[in-house]
């Protein structure tokens, strides 16, 4: 199923999506929605599902929906596929709403983590939920993965439960928990699933459900790319492969004992089988050890030329057994290596060991050379050893393509509607709306960026549809979707412009071990050409019935700039009056942190945006989006950062602060204060963490400088940095010196979040002895001169 328009050159030895058997119950056909409820089975002639998903969002059947393109994949394997949303977890009742399933339950958090939905970055509960209709808080429980996956359980014991989504695929080792301020075990063990699959589990999960329909036991199941699973320790099924120790930091390396280099062909063949013999019996063996091989290469040597000195020999050189690449004595194929990662216990109690554990883990994504793991929790008779399978393999283009043409609906579950059964009142479901007239054309992420986990859930290799597959969702949109204008929201994934983007050579893409294609700099290997994406987005503007195309994605501009051509496309034809970007900071300690570009590629595009829609005749704006308390951020480094946005005349609404999220570099980075990003040892550079709410309230204020309610703690803190001068009423000062009357409150945009104001009286305050009166007091400002009060009309000047 491998279609030429394939931008990656990745091999993919893997059965295609659409190349399985369907299941018997295909003749029942297709269902406008997956099934809720008992009844909409019986009108589809149901008399049971075959797998039922359990998810913390509203369902809505759109491709953009994680459940909804899981349910429509394995609809169209054949299987009976219902959907319970949303449910009531505080008893097993709702879990049997839709009886018994006849393979397995499919167990999701949501598109979100439950712990980001519903916590704010200063661990302060939501009050709402973009994933819920009426965009009301409350309707998931914390950490639902876990939660559903043990009423599913308490509901029918003997169905395996598979666990995916986001939330299991970024806990899916010991991994550091924000909320709880603590590193808390594999969400393999807490869930209690049978199975996890992380990323985009399309492949793995059709083969799995095929497996299960054929009764194969869900405990055999253990050699699918991108699944974990527990496994004890000395289980017969883990023999047979080469561990790699990878448990503690600082330990010397592999040393190779020198062969003797005068060999004769008798002796190298004498090596040769030593070395081979080696080889096999460390393979065979529970642990690998690859200078066992080496010694005996050694060994070998020594015995063949103590041989020779009996008689004169010819002396010949050849090339050291040892040090060749192909093959490599000692070393079992990749394969068939696990690398057994610093256990649970190891890392809560090691920070150190934890950010290793993270650098070798981020090391093994790319699906061309990664290496399973292993990580042991518990001991003695509770010893469980969690696997992690590698990566799954990418989609090809024209599997991506067979995912995205699956007959969604595009629209919320009719449960949803209201009276009028429309889903835009009172009922609609933000999250939605925010993607109704949107296309994902693309999927993955290269960049790399520390405090972002996409590679970790859907990896480096990008996977683009083709164009004629887009082209017909923008004509679905345009003829199905209620209310369509003949606007398309976005065109984009996980980055606007990575579209048909990869390496230059399949060799090189699949031994590639760096964690990004664009930090420090562009990689010589990458294809930076936009011209497929300029097709496209041409090629889009000109479907009948579309007036406008915007870009909504974030736009790695870096990457933009090796194609100008682009970045006029783009500006003088998708951006409406706005477009948003994100160099996150100004300064190189923390961007080098984050593994972002310099200050100077965000000037440059600066540069040519203007340029380009000055020649189109438009006046558009850049809005650039920061990062607070990130690690490896100094107050000084957010105070220059203030006077970059006061310079270039910023004003910060929305902020954003650093959110320790699951399994990202950063992180790790903010647990350990170490920095993962290069070998960690208890020696290694050490990352400064902003901690503690003063400090993160402190760098959040330096975004908004201007912000009345920020002075006092401004002022304080420039004080005590050395730099009062920036306090005053000049254009050179940061801030004010004199502190106007506010409530103290911050409104953010997302106002349910805001912390609720205090009305001020209409009528002017009350001054304080021993202020001055001065503009920022909140009084009318004073005319300039001597001036009396007029009685009914205010100030008035002589």
């Amino acid at each position: 199923m491998t279609d030429p328009v394939d931008v990656s050159f990745f091999a993919r030895a893997a059965k295609p999506l659409t190349s399985y058997r369907p299941y018997w119950a295909k003749r029942f056909g297709t269902a406008a929605f997956l099934p809720m409820s008992r009844a909409e089975m019986e009108q589809l002639g149901w008399d049971c599902c075959d797998v039922i998903l359990v998810t913390g969002d509203a369902y809505v059947d759109h491709p953009s929906f994680g459940m909804a393109v899981i349910g429509r994949t394995l609809e169209a394997q054949g299987f009976r596929v219902g959907i319970i949303a949303q449910p009531d977890w505080h008893s097993a009742e709702p879990f049997q709403r839709l009886g018994r399933p006849g393979l397995f339950w499919g167990v999701t958090a949501g598109n979100m983590d439950s712990m980001i939905n519903r916590y704010t970055a200063e661990r302060k509960l939501r009050s709402d939920d973009a994933y819920t209709p009426g965009d009301i808080g409350g309707r998931r429980p914390d950490r639902a993965a876990i939660v559903y996956s043990q009423r599913c359980r308490e509901a029918y014991k003997e169905v395996p439960i598979i666990l995916g989504g986001i939330e299991a695929s970024l806990r899916r080792i010991a991994h550091y928990d924000y909320w709880s301020d603590k590193v808390r075990r594999s969400i393999v063990l807490d869930a209690k699933c049978d199975l996890l699959l992380y990323g985009n589990a399309e492949r793995a999960l059709v083969e799995v459900a095929h497996r299960l329909a054929a009764r194969e036991p869900i405990g055999q199941i253990t050699d699918v790319r991108g699944t974990a699973f527990v496994r004890r320790p000395g289980d017969a099924s883990g023999q047979g492969w080469c561990e790699i120790d990878s448990t503690s930091v600082d330990q010397p390396g592999r040393v190779q004992q020198h062969v003797n280099p005068y060999l004769d062909s008798s002796a190298q063949s004498a090596t040769q089988a030593a070395a081979q013999t080696a080889t096999q019996a460390a393979v065979q063996g529970s642990r690998c050890r690859p200078q066992d091989a080496a010694g005996a290469v050694a060994a070998g040597a020594g015995a063949a030329s103590a041989a020779g000195e009996k008689g004169y020999q010819p002396i010949g050189f050849v090339a050291n057994p040892a040090l060749k690449s192909r093959p490599r004595p000692g070393l079992a194929p990749r394969e068939r290596s696990v690398i057994r990662l610093p256990g649970y216990e190891q890392v809560r109690s090691d920070p150190v060991l934890y950010a290793h554990a993270s650098r070798v883990l981020h090391q093994e994504t790319n699906p061309g050379n990664a290496r399973a793991l292993v990580q042991a929790h518990g001991a003695g008779a509770s010893a469980r050893d969690v696997w992690i399978n590698p990566p799954p393999i990418p989609l090809s283009t024209a599997e991506l393509d067979h995912v995205f043409d699956l007959p969604y609906a595009r629209s919320p579950h009719p449960v949803y509607a209201d009276e009028n059964g429309r889903h835009d009142g009172a009922s609609k479901i933000p999250a939605w709306e925010m993607i109704r007239f949107s296309v994902n054309i693309m999927r993955g992420c290269f960049g790399g960026c520390s405090f972002c986990s996409i590679t970790e859930h859907e990896g480096r290799i990008i996977q683009s549809r083709s164009e004629d597959s887009i082209i017909r969702e923008i004509e679905d949109i345009r003829d199905k979707v209620e209310g369509f204008t003949g606007t398309i929201s976005d065109l984009g994934g996980p980055t606007a412009n990575m579209y048909r983007i990869g390496c230059r050579s399949p060799e090189i893409e699949a031994a590639c071990r760096k964690p990004s294609c664009v930090y420090p700099g562009i990689c010589q290997n990458l294809t930076t050409g936009h011209g497929p994406l300029v097709a496209l987005y041409r090629r889009s503007r000109a479907v009948p019935g579309v007036r406008k195309i915007l870009i909504g994605s974030g736009l790695r501009y870096d990457l933009a700039l090796q194609s100008p051509e682009y970045i006029k496309e783009l500006v003088q034809h998708h951006v409406g009056g706005y477009l948003k970007i994100a160099p996150e900071h100004t300064e190189p300690g923390p961007l080098a942190k984050m593994m972002k570009p310099g200050i100077a590629s965000y000037e440059q595009f600066r540069q040519l945006f203007e340029k380009f829609s000055a020649e189109a005749g438009k006046k558009q704006f850049l809005i650039p989006y920061f990062i607070a308390a990130h690690p490896g951020t100094s107050d000084e480094d957010m105070l220059r950062l203030a006077i970059w946005l006061k310079k270039n005349g910023f004003r910060a609404d929305q902020v954003q602060t650093f959110y320790p999220s699951p399994m990202a570099s950063a992180t790790a980075m903010y647990h350990s204060g170490k920095n993962p990003l290069r070998k960690v040892g208890r020696d290694s550079e050490a990352v400064d963490i902003v901690r503690g709410e003063k400090r993160r309230r402190l760098h959040k204020a330096f975004l908004r400088y201007h912000d009345p309610n920020n002075w006092p703690l401004l002022r304080a803190a420039l004080k005590s940095m050395g730099r009062a001068d920036l306090i005053g009423n000049g254009r050179q000062h940061l801030i004010p010196g004199m502190q106007p009357l506010t409530d103290g409150s911050y409104h953010s945009a997302r106002r349910k979040n805001a912390t609720p104001a205090t009305p001020v009286a209409s009528a002017p305050p009350t001054v304080p002895k021993g202020r001055l009166l001065t503009q920022h007091t909140g009084l009318p400002p004073r005319p300039i001169g001597a001036a009396k009060p007029v009685a009914g009309r205010g100030w008035k000047n002589k």
